[in-house]
């Protein structure tokens, strides 16, 4: 029997611009080494009833050192710590300069805490926030102790329910010394938990800058740009009563060369033209990809009173789209890429600078142009690389496997979306919003649960498409009808046809041509690969090895080609960009090794196949110059060629 879903209004978040430094603002991180307390896993409140936020957690209980940002699952010995299941403590002592106190509002802000954060300032509660993978902020200026030491106190509960995005079970089951806590979920990556991203304080005027919203747009012939602009602001300036606030705002190349400017009215709305633009164009598709220019905004109240700073990238660019093609600037574009996830070794899911760096050179090595965030939200540093390496972003909110709908589970779902699409909107890099990644949409509720989903996406945001990567067959799914366009992942030689490399081609070109003549939607393959392990080599091909990948590759290669001149076909994604870990399974040998490149970020066989796939596609769709490596000399055996016995 269904369940009646409704349509409810989600809150809205506000704020959330990331922390920049300007005239007005100062930032300083609160990253380093915090004290750590794992609660008791049958008794994950005692924190709470006890007070612990009221002192130092080391008068509560032993603590041990935990970096942030980071996962803490994998930073001590123990095993109880990797699969903990529940809550757990973290807190650090830090000062605030005397001057902050004076005329100034202090923010504090968290990149991300998974799954679940309750926060303290000096005893006193300060924000809660459910979604792991999204900011959230609040104003602490009330609750800091200026020109003294204050103490920040985190409670962290990764516990995953039916009703949490993503989804998971919580049980009991009998152990050796009686009774354990059990976390299982049906996602294929491990439920790293922590402060995985960066903490700050900021601060603000008492009148300042909250929301920033940009659209851009391009003439027919690209020539010139235009940047519709919407600026909120949050406080009262002094004497505004009689003043209207305004913003003057300049708009400056990434040579530093001023190219245009504007002052807003007293909506704080307008736009910018730009002559002469140099488009955001993706990798590989612009001899110059990734440009983008710097937007100053300003804030006045009357008499030219200074209020506030703030300065944001801007990338100009248009996106378009239709039954048959994507189209950036107006030219069609084939995604080739990559479905990822933010996982390494001992930090786990943290922020790590160093390897998003090396991530992002290995994607321009190999030739990729874009990539899925799958399965969550990847850190608003890592948009920002992908702004400026022009690498296009399929942008996922954290609903995978999603299946049982109900109520409270779509009101999250939403909310999830909402803060993603918030954090995420003014990122040129950002070309699609995936609302889910295989989901049951062969269930009862699906069509209407997904249909309220899709169109709450599109009143966020209709400048983008909307997508999901679905797993179940065309003929059983109730949610494509509502997507603009149609992924699906499918694993054939693998987990179906398992080493049949004879039963690949035909299958994906059939289903393919499936999901397109169900819905007449532009279709991308969105995951397909097989498990290597590094090292193993087996000739002829045998799965887990490292030319059974490669092959696999290439049975896909010879689809996707047969598919392309069907014009709707418009990409494809391997799964995976590098190998990740999972929970335990005998399916799993030390995680999921469909990686083209080890956990380490080298690269196995099939990355050099892939590497030359992709550089030809990007040579023949884009006339992009190929790498001087990408051919390993063999020989010369060109038919002018004159060989005798003295060449022996």
């Amino acid at each position: 029997m269904a369940l009646i879903i409704l349509n409810k209004d989600i809150e809205t978040t506000r704020g959330m611009l990331y922390p920049r430094e300007s005239e007005t603002r100062e930032v300083r991180a609160l990253d380093g080494i915090w004290n750590f307390v794992r609660s008791d896993e049958a008794n994950p409140t005692q924190g709470i009833r006890d007070g612990w936020f009221n002192d130092d957690l080391s008068k509560s209980m032993p603590t041990i050192p935990m970096p942030v940002p980071a996962s803490y699952n994998d930073i001590t010995t123990e095993q109880a710590l990797r699969d903990h299941v529940g809550t757990v403590w973290y807190d650090r002592k830090f000062f605030v300069p005397r001057s902050w106190g004076q005329h100034q509002r202090v923010w504090l802000r968290f990149g991300s805490v998974h799954y679940e954060a309750f926060v303290w300032i000096n005893g006193q509660s300060a924000i809660k926030h459910e979604m792991g993978h999204l900011p959230f902020e609040t104003e602490v200026t009330h609750l800091l102790k200026y020109g003294a030491e204050n103490r920040i106190t985190v409670m962290c509960d990764n516990a995953l329910i039916q009703t949490t995005v993503p989804q998971g079970k919580i049980s009991e089951v009998a152990n050796d010394q009686g009774v354990t806590i059990i976390q299982s979920y049906t996602f294929d990556f491990f439920n790293y938990a922590g402060i995985h991203r960066s903490v700050h304080l900021y601060t603000t005027p008492k009148t300042f800058i909250e929301e920033v919203e940009i659209k851009t747009n391009l003439s027919e012939d690209n020539s010139v740009g235009t940047v519709n602009y919407s600026i909120a602001v949050n406080g009262t300036a002094a004497n505004e009563a009689d003043n209207t606030l305004y913003a003057r705002l300049q708009l400056y190349s990434r040579e530093g060369i001023l190219v245009a400017n504007a002052t807003s009215d007293s909506k704080l709305l307008g736009s910018l033209k730009v002559e002469n633009v140099k488009p955001w164009w993706p990798y590989l598709m612009h001899p110059d990809p990734g440009y983008l220019y710097e937007l100053e905004i300003k804030l006045y109240a009357a008499k030219e009173q200074l209020l506030d700073v703030y300065r944001l990238s801007v990338g100009l660019r248009t996106l378009s789209w239709n039954n048959t093609s994507f189209l950036i600037n107006g030219k069609p574009v084939y995604f080739r890429g990559f479905g990822r996830h933010e996982d390494a070794d001992v930090r786990g899911k943290g922020l790590d600078n160093a390897l998003m760096t090396r991530d992002f050179n290995l994607l321009k090595w190999i030739g990729a142009n874009a990539y899925r965030t799958s399965h969550y939200p990847y850190s608003e540093e890592s948009m920002q690389f992908a702004d400026q390496h022009g690498i296009m972003i399929i942008d996922e909110c954290p609903s995978v496997d999603t299946e049982n709908f109900n109520q409270v589970l779509l009101d999250k779902h939403k909310s999830s979306l909402e803060q993603l699409v918030h954090r995420d909107r003014n990122h040129p890099s950002v070309v699609m919003w995936s609302i889910a990644n295989e989901p049951r949409t062969g269930q009862l509720n699906a069509d209407t649960y997904f249909q309220f989903v899709a169109n709450f996406t599109r009143s966020l945001d209709s400048t983008r498409p909307i997508t999901a990567a679905i797993a179940v067959p065309s003929k059983d799914d109730k949610a494509g009808r509502h997507l603009d366009i149609i992924s699906f992942n499918r694993y054939n030689a693998w987990y179906s046809n398992t080493g049949r490399l004879d039963m690949v081609t035909q299958r994906v070109i059939n289903e393919a041509t499936a999901w397109n003549y169900k819905y007449d939607k532009p279709v991308i393959m969105a995951e397909y690969g097989a498990d290597t392990l590094e090292g193993l080599h087996l000739q002829p091909s045998y799965v887990w090895s490292e030319e059974f990948q490669a092959e696999v590759f290439s049975q896909h290669f010879k689809a996707f080609d047969a598919l392309r001149r069907q014009k709707w076909f418009i990409g494809e994604f391997v799964w995976n960009f590098a190998d990740f870990k999972t929970a335990q399974s005998y399916t799993r040998v030390g995680g999921n090794k469909k990686g083209v490149f080890t956990r380490a970020r080298q690269p196995k066989a099939a990355a050099h196949l892939l590497r030359q796939r992709y550089f030809a596609l990007g040579r023949e769709m884009d006339k992009c110059n190929l790498p001087s490596d990408l051919f390993t000399y063999i020989a010369d055996v060109g038919s002018n060629v004159q060989h005798d016995s003295s060449d022996l």
